[in-house]
C-alpha cells in the first residue's frame, strides 16, 4: 500500500508520496470553507505512477537528454532511454522510494542515496534531500543534490507540477524575456527573444485549442510566476530561487491541467553545456558539494483589474 503523508494547516492541504519519488499527490487550498484542488489531483490508483502525480521531482537532470547520450568532455555515457521518444527523460529519482527522515503535521523531510540502488540511470553517485513544509499561506519546496562520487559531474534538477485547468483556464503571468527553440521537446541552440504564443510577461489566458510545450528563460527574478483563477477569486504565486533558470510551460490536452515547471537546466541542457552555451543552466558539482533551491507557492485573493 502506498505511503501517503498529509500535511495541513489553515491554508493548505497537501499529500506527499515518499515511495513514489517524494512526489505530490494533491495540493489544495481553502475556498469558501472547502478544500479546492489547485494542483491536478492524483487518483489513488495512480499514486505509484509518478507521471500521473500532481508533481514529481526531476533529478539528477531535468527534462530530456538527446538519445540518452551523456557527454562529459572526452567521455560519453549511454543512459537508458524511454521507448516512446528515445531520450533519457526526467532523471531517475521520480520512481524510487525515498526515506522519510522526519515529519509532522506541516513538514516532511525525505532523503535519497543512489548508492542504495544498483540500477540508477546515472554514472555517478549522488544523494538528495527533499523538504516540503507549510508556513501560513505558503507551500514551500526545497530540493538539494550532493555529489557523493570521487570526481566532479554535471547535473540539474527541477519540479514538474501540474495545475488544474478550468473552463476559464487559468490566467498566466511568467516574467521571462527569452525562449529556447525546441525540436522534439529539446533545445537546439542558444535562447531567442520570446515568441508571441508564449509571451506571458503580462497576465493573460491560454488560447483555446492551442497546444503549448515551450521552454522559457531569461526570468526576471524579482517577479513571481502567477496563475490566476478568476472564478475562484484566487491567485497562486510561484517564487523560485535563481538556480531555477528555466520554466517549461506545457498544456496537457489529455487531462485538464497546465504544467509550469521550474528547472535548473534546459531541455537537453547537457549537450548545450558541452557546446559552450552559457544559458544551458547545467551546474558542475565537485566531490562533496551540494546544490539546492527552493520554490515557494503562495495564495492570495484576486479581484481582477
Amino acid at each position: 500500500m502506498t505511503d501517503l503523508h498529509t500535511l495541513q494547516n489553515a491554508h493548505w492541504q497537501v499529500g506527499i508520496l515518499p515511495q513514489t519519488g517524494a512526489g505530490i499527490a494533491f495540493g489544495r487550498v481553502r475556498y469558501s470553507g472547502n478544500w479546492l484542488d489547485l494542483l491536478r489531483p492524483t487518483a489513488e490508483a495512480d499514486y505509484e505512477n509518478s507521471s500521473n502525480n500532481s508533481s514529481f521531482i526531476m533529478m539528477p537532470w531535468a527534462n530530456r537528454i538527446r538519445d540518452g547520450l551523456l557527454k562529459i568532455g572526452h567521455q560519453s555515457y549511454q543512459l537508458e532511454i524511454t521507448k516512446d521518444d528515445g531520450t533519457a527523460r526526467h532523471g531517475d529519482v521520480r520512481k524510487r522510494p525515498w526515506h522519510v527522515a522526519e515529519s509532522d503535521e506541516t513538514h516532511i523531510r525525505m532523503t535519497f542515496d543512489s548508492r542504495d540502488f544498483e540500477d540508477v540511470n546515472f554514472p555517478f553517485y549522488f544523494s538528495a534531500e527533499a523538504i516540503y513544509h507549510l508556513e501560513a499561506d505558503a507551500f514551500i519546496w526545497t530540493l538539494s543534490l550532493t555529489n557523493e562520487d570521487d570526481q566532479p559531474f554535471p547535473a540539474g534538477f527541477g519540479y514538474h507540477p501540474y495545475f488544474v485547468r478550468t473552463a476559464q483556464m487559468p490566467l498566466l503571468e511568467i516574467p521571462t524575456e527569452q525562449e529556447f527553440v525546441l525540436t522534439d521537446a529539446m533545445a537546439t541552440g542558444a535562447p531567442q527573444p520570446i515568441s508571441d504564443v508564449v509571451d506571458f510577461r503580462q497576465l493573460r489566458g491560454l488560447e483555446d485549442g492551442v497546444d503549448i510545450n515551450h521552454l522559457l528563460t531569461g526570468r526576471d527574478m524579482t517577479k513571481p510566476i502567477r496563475l490566476v483563477y478568476p472564478q475562484w477569486h484566487t491567485e497562486l504565486q510561484m517564487q523560485a530561487d535563481p538556480i531555477f533558470k528555466q520554466v517549461v510551460v506545457y498544456t496537457d490536452m489529455h487531462t485538464p491541467s497546465v504544467a509550469v515547471e521550474p528547472q535548473t537546466n534546459a531541455n537537453d541542457g547537457f549537450n548545450l553545456y558541452e557546446q559552450g552555451i552559457a544559458e544551458a543552466g547545467v551546474f558542475v558539482l565537485q566531490p562533496g558539494e551540494t546544490a539546492s533551491g527552493t520554490v515557494r507557492l503562495t495564495t492570495q485573493p484576486y479581484e481582477g483589474s
